[in-house]
């Protein structure tokens, strides 16, 4: 038995690290430059994504206010004197109204979200051909080949 039980674990550790070899990158400064890109895409994205869900909310306490000052018309319009079926009539208009309003908001919303959330995939779909093009010219100035391991 060894007298440092530790040892073999940490030779077996320290002999597979030697082993491991990292493929070679041809050139660096292009490899940082296209990580760089793709960092900027990504904040650029982000940023879109920010930006809508910032018109999002701000579009939805638009809606929040203008709810509840036509409730607060109705219920002054409720309470004005008039017969059963007059107020009857007054509240169904006025549910049918609230209701085409509300899907007519909860679709602008939706539309909203959706341009947002379309301009921030294009944004990385374009940065994406644009890395996949990088390779392919990596690859070309390899002469064809894979960059070796």
């Amino acid at each position: 038995m060894s007298d440092n039980p530790k040892s073999a674990p940490v030779t077996d550790l320290m002999r597979m690290l030697s082993d491991f070899r990292l493929p070679a990158v041809p050139d660096v400064e292009s490899l940082a430059a296209a990580q760089r890109r793709n960092f900027e895409a990504l904040s650029a994205a982000n940023r879109i994504a920010l930006e809508g869900a910032q018109a999002v909310a701000r579009r939805h306490m638009e809606i929040l206010q203008q709810s509840m000052a036509e409730l607060t018309d109705a219920v002054r319009a409720a309470s004005a004197t008039g017969s059963p079926q007059e107020k009857a009539n007054n509240q169904a208009e006025l549910v049918k109204a609230t209701y085409g309003r509300a899907v007519a908001n909860m679709q602008e919303i939706a539309d909203l979200i959706q341009k947002s959330n379309g301009e921030a995939l294009a944004l990385l779909n374009k940065r994406f051909a644009e890395a996949m093009d990088e390779v392919k010219g990596l690859i070309a100035k390899n002469g064809g080949n894979v960059p070796p391991t």
